[in-house]
């Protein structure tokens, strides 16, 4: 697994102060998408989860860890080590997806590395990115048909709760 980059922190992928870790490789191919160099899985750097942990470390004012993109969904298995280890220290895990929550979870059911990851993630922000429905102004989503979406709330409900309209 490949990286397209990493912030040790920043305020606009989530609420608070957050890390975020853009993976590389996305099936989904958004038109407009702004990252479309994280569209080839062999785009930047090999993933060192330990660098990528230990510089989250570092810094004791983050809230979180958001996982973008590329698609974090397609390394699960990649991505649940530090995905637990970052939980375990109090922080949040958002994760971007062009998903939907739906998908996720049929994908889930025949899928026991989505669906333990799926388990650690507190808010999903799901939905390609439609440049047709694209709304600049929205808090931490491009387009009106992505959601953000409380996922432990929507697991314990068995439909999605909104974390924030």
């Amino acid at each position: 697994m490949k990286i397209g980059g990493f912030y040790s922190d920043s305020i606009s992928n989530g609420v608070g102060w957050r890390a975020v870790l853009f993976v590389s490789g996305c099936p989904h191919h958004c038109l407009g998408c702004h990252n479309q160099e994280s569209w080839d899985k062999d785009y930047g750097e090999p993933y060192v989860e330990d660098d990528i942990y230990n510089q989250m470390m570092e810094n004791p004012f983050l809230d979180g860890l958001t996982l973008s993109g590329g698609e974090p969904f397609l390394y699960c298995q990649e991505l649940f080590s530090l995905v637990k280890r970052v939980k375990a220290t109090g922080l949040n895990i958002w994760s971007y997806t062009g998903f939907t929550f739906e998908e996720l979870l049929r994908w889930a059911e025949r899928n026991a590395d989505v669906q333990q990851f799926l388990q650690e993630v507190d808010v999903l922000v799901d939905g390609k990115f439609l440049i047709e429905k694209m709304i600049p102004k929205k808090r931490f989503r491009g387009s009106s048909n992505q959601r953000i979406i409380d996922v432990q709330a929507s697991l314990k409900k068995q439909e999605v709760v909104l974390y924030m309209a």
